[in-house]
């Protein structure tokens, strides 16, 4: 099952279902008015809106429309909590020996995650709309989970089922701002601007195959203004989803909503390229001793996106702009 967010100038916008080619979608307000409220009574609204799901897929459902991406909101336009990992270990080893960091005590047995602000979250065709190029501006393709009611202490096997719906995220990250925010251990704030969202959210089942052992065994397809970035496999996360929500609410529960994050998906393999641009420098620091790519400037424009293994895209694309002050480049 597909489902998206309509902007309407509401905080929450409204719900929408929509086909599994991303060519149509039919409002499904009467069964749970946003995402949000669906989350919150899954086991009520599933089957209304599977149901209706596979009427849109049929091509049998009066009140059917085009699917706009560009009208769509983040699926959750605001969350509860957001919570974000850095599951991918061969992007931290990068970092340690591109800085010459010593390496984290027990990071291959406890996961690194850090909250974020899931406040004010970005469509996938809004602009990204920042104060300074000098503040280092960086894409980061992510993937995430939105669970359900998550008690605390839930182990991994358990927390599987607690997954209700898959997303794909740029975490833009401000890399000049981050090593002050790092050094505090307070975590970040001023270097993590508001993240966004593809326009689509899926179920598990989407995937088929490629959901396995809690991770998305797709490649994240990276261009950064019109050129190849990278497409480094998901499926490489050290930990998978569930593994992930049981280390979050090892001590408190989660409530319905809240966004899980992959951290920035990475491979070892370096043909594959990057998720992120300090990722692209780190590697270039290792081979060349500095840096030789720059990070983002206003005008910039960045598009990520996932294919299932038919060539389908699966949560549609992030296409975004980078703009100073909110002047939009078209």
């Amino acid at each position: 099952m597909k489902l998206s967010t309509l902007k309407d100038h509401s905080r929450d916008g409204r719900l929408l279902v929509v086909s599994r080619d991303l060519a149509w979608a039919v409002e499904a307000s009467d069964i749970a008015g946003t995402l949000q409220e669906a989350i919150e009574h899954w086991p009520s609204v599933e089957a209304a809106l599977r149901a209706r799901y596979d009427a849109l897929n049929e091509g049998s459902l009066a009140g059917a429309f085009a699917f706009d991406p560009q009208q769509a909101a983040a699926p959750l336009p605001r969350a509860w909590q957001w919570l974000d990992a850095s599951s991918f270990l061969s992007h931290g080893e990068r970092m340690q020996k591109a800085f010459g960091l010593d390496p984290i005590e027990g990071v291959e047995h406890t996961p690194l995650m850090y909250q974020g602000c899931g406040d004010d979250f970005l469509g996938a065709h809004d602009d990204i709309v920042l104060p300074s190029e000098t503040h280092g501006i960086d894409f980061e393709g992510e993937f995430a989970v939105v669970v359900d009611e998550v008690p605390m202490g839930c182990s991994a096997q358990e927390a599987a089922g607690h997954i209700r719906l898959i997303v794909q995220v740029n975490d833009v990250s401000l890399r000049a701002l981050a090593p002050r925010e790092m050094k505090t251990g307070f975590g970040f704030i001023q270097a993590k601007s508001s993240s966004s969202f593809a326009p689509v959210a899926i179920t598990p089942d989407e995937l088929g195959e490629a959901w396995r052992d809690g991770r998305v065994h797709l490649p994240l397809k990276v261009e950064w203004n019109g050129q190849w970035f990278g497409h480094a496999q998901g499926g490489a996360m050290h930990f998978g989803f569930h593994q992930l929500i049981a280390h979050a609410a090892l001590t408190r529960r989660l409530r319905a909503g809240c966004v899980i994050g992959s951290g920035t998906v990475s491979n070892a393999e370096p043909t594959v390229g990057a998720a992120c641009i300090a990722e692209r420098r780190a590697v270039e620091m290792i081979e060349h001793g500095a840096p030789r790519t720059s990070f983002m400037r206003f005008g910039d424009r960045v598009r990520m996106e996932v294919f299932d293994l038919q060539g389908q895209s699966v949560f549609g694309a992030i296409d975004q702009c980078i703009v100073r002050g909110g002047l939009s480049c078209a």
